[in-house]
C-alpha cells in the first residue's frame, strides 16, 4: 500500500512542476498577473505534494 502513497506523491509533485513552469513561462512572457495567479495555484500543488509525501513515508515506516 506504501507504493501507491508514493505514486500519489509524486503525481502531486509532477502538478507542482508544471505549475511552476507555467507561472515561469507567463513571468517571462510578461503576464504577470496570469503568472501569479499560476504561482499561487503551484504553491497550493506543492503544498500537497509534500503532505502526500509526509503520508507516504509514515506508512512505509509501518511497513518495517
Amino acid at each position: 500500500m506504501a507504493r501507491e502513497e508514493h505514486n500519489k506523491a509524486a503525481e502531486h509533485h509532477e502538478n507542482a512542476a508544471k505549475s511552476h513552469r507555467a507561472a515561469a513561462e507567463l513571468h517571462g512572457n510578461g503576464e504577470h498577473t496570469k503568472g501569479v495567479e499560476q504561482s499561487k495555484t503551484a504553491q497550493q500543488h506543492s503544498q500537497t505534494a509534500g503532505k502526500q509525501s509526509d503520508q507516504a513515508h509514515s506508512k512505509s515506516q509501518q511497513q518495517k
